[in-house]
């Protein structure tokens, strides 16, 4: 259950970044000044930290799909899907630690 819960709130956490992602990319064509101001907001370290949080969102999801995709068109697919569960974890780890790693160096100046 916890599975689908992650999955549904990541899934609307993603569009509300591609909402807003359009709408201020969108405002370069209205004034390239206001983009840049609305841009230069971003530039701090705890947008840094909510950029990780989408980066971790997409990592989960996208993982979290296949695991669903399996689990609906393999014969063996629900058999193995805590199996799958903990794999996605794992995968979710690895992956999000590296980056989460990786972009706080970078962000923090290291």
């Amino acid at each position: 259950m916890w599975s689908w819960v992650g999955h549904r709130i990541t899934g609307v956490v993603i569009f509300l970044f591609l909402l807003v992602h359009v709408l201020d990319t969108a405002l370069v064509r209205v004034s390239p000044e206001a983009y840049d101001a609305v841009i230069g907001t971003y530039k701090n370290w705890y947008m840094a930290l909510g950029e990780s949080g989408l980066v971790a969102a997409v990592i989960y999801h996208a993982f979290n799909g296949i695991r669903i995709v399996l689990v609906d068109f393999w014969k063996k697919g629900t058999k193995y899907h805590r199996h799958m569960f903990w794999t996605v974890m794992i995968l979710w780890v690895v992956v999000f630690g590296g980056f989460f790693i990786r972009h706080m160096m970078l962000v923090l100046g290291g």
